[in-house]
């Protein structure tokens, strides 16, 4: 056996910081208690951890609560207690229910139709691609995978036949096109659907633990029509600020039907992953009439794929992917509530609501969504952004006088929004930049317009439609 490789040198700046954070306790707030001074410089240090990276973000969260505990913050049973978060658990299911469409072969399936369908002109065929992120977010939480797993290998293959591929130089054919396309229809997929991505489900855990309760058809009514709008003008926008050489696109619709031949009829197994995914979707969106918790509805969804042989228990055992959220998503979400929980969220929000007093809420929570979304140039990892920041937002949003759901869910879709930054700004981002499609300088040009697009339409259309909602 060999050891691991670890990258020392990135544990410096978490540790430098965290250190500095911990001594400087004697020139402390005096509203702000040892412990919560004490917790903020051990989750300030973890979450530069997890955007440094020296171990992967779940070995880095395993390291911030063993030094919470070892350091007396925060009792061993407690932090344990944190592995219980029914928020938590829910996104390790949906994973397990998103394996169950790779492993049939229903995701490919799906994108084979859409192409087939919509595919006979390039900006036509760019809508297909986004459909197929539609159709499949709902019940899939890692948009990396969505992105990266089902559609990037399409958007490769139909680039290939048309003869558009970096490896000689003509991406800009059709290829740079659709690369950039899916991004951002992934981006707008991601803010519809509250088990869409990782990072929304910490929001729902955050505002939570504020006594702010968002349910699943709550977030997706709220973003059905800035999303329907988005979904509908940011492909046009990039293909007029960002055309393809290729206009018509013929035989996409020949290389679909190649593919589905192919394939054969649809099997047993992806029609019962068909017909869970319909059944787990359709109690989603009645879960808050009935009384029944999303998560419940996410554990039923994956016992039914286990009883029908859709999935074997090795193939939740062998779904790391899922494993590695649950463990840093649950001790990132309790150390961000031991945050609230020990004082200084509240002091935080009551000492800048002061601050900011005789300000509107409307010009306060204006302001906390553009440093929210601007300062995401400054991170790697959505779920840390969402992690380090949503809360203390959110609080200092109700503290001024915001409608404390209406202000959760601005915030929440400012989540997903501002993945429209850099290449690096979430998983999707460096799974389709790194294809080498797209040139970085296009990225963040193009990036920093649709970027504008987003606010006004998930900000401004967004809270109108929220208006009419009674949200605020």
């Amino acid at each position: 056996m060999t050891l691991n490789k670890i990258n020392y040198k990135k544990f410096i700046l978490p540790i430098a910081v965290g250190l500095i954070i911990w001594f400087l306790a004697p020139i402390k707030p005096a509203g702000v208690s040892i412990l919560a001074w004490h917790m903020l410089a051990i989750f300030v240090a973890t979450i530069l951890g997890c955007i440094t990276q020296p171990l992967p973000i779940a070995g880095v969260a395993l390291i911030g609560i063993t030094l919470s505990v070892l350091l007396g913050v925060v009792k061993m049973e407690d932090a344990a207690v944190g592995f219980g978060n029914d928020t938590v658990w829910m996104i390790g299911m949906a994973y397990f229910l998103s394996r169950g469409f790779i492993n049939t072969g229903l995701g490919r399936r799906i994108a084979m139709i859409f192409v087939r369908l919509f595919g006979k002109r390039t900006l036509g065929l760019s809508y297909a691609l986004i459909g197929v992120d539609l159709v499949t977010a709902p019940a899939t939480p890692s948009n990396t995978a969505r992105a990266g797993g089902i559609v990037m290998p399409i958007i490769d293959s139909l680039s290939e036949s048309f003869g558009s591929t970096p490896k000689d130089g003509t991406q800009s054919k059709i290829g740079s096109y659709l690369m950039f396309t899916e991004f951002h229809g992934n981006i707008i997929t991601s803010g519809m659907f509250m088990t869409a991505m990782a990072p929304n489900l910490v929001a729902v855990a955050l505002a939570k633990g504020m006594h702010v309760q968002i349910s699943w058809m709550g977030w997706f009514i709220a973003a059905l029509v800035p999303g329907i709008i988005c979904l509908v003008l940011v492909p046009w926008l990039i293909y007029k600020m960002y055309p393809p050489e290729i206009k018509e696109t013929p035989n996409a619709k020949e290389w679909a039907d190649k593919e589905l031949a192919e394939m054969g009829k649809m099997s047993l197994p992806e029609k019962i992953m068909a017909t869970v995914f319909v059944i787990a979707l359709f109690l989603w969106m009645i879960s808050s009439f009935i009384g029944l918790e999303a998560s419940t509805v996410a554990f039923l969804a994956v016992v039914l794929l286990l009883l029908t042989g859709v999935l074997s228990v090795k193939d939740i055992l062998n779904e790391t992917g899922a494993w590695n959220t649950i463990i840093w998503f649950s001790i990132l979400i309790f150390m961000a509530n031991e945050l609230n929980v020990l004082g200084l969220i509240p002091w935080l929000s009551k000492t800048l609501g002061s601050s900011l007093h005789g300000m509107s809420w409307e010009i306060v929570l204006l302001v906390l969504v553009l440093f929210y979304f601007y300062s995401h140039y400054l991170f790697a990892s959505g779920t840390a952004h969402v992690t380090a920041m949503y809360g203390a937002l959110l609080a200092v949003a109700i503290s001024a006088g915001a409608p404390a759901t209406f202000a959760a869910m601005i915030l929440g879709f400012t989540g997903a929004i501002f993945g429209s930054t850099t290449q690096y700004a979430n998983g999707p981002a460096s799974a389709l930049f790194g294809a080498g499609y797209n040139k970085q300088s296009d990225w963040w040009r193009l990036n920093f317009i649709l970027g504008i697009v987003y606010i006004i339409v998930w900000g401004g259309i967004g809270s109108l439609w929220m208006k009419v909602l009674g949200m605020w």
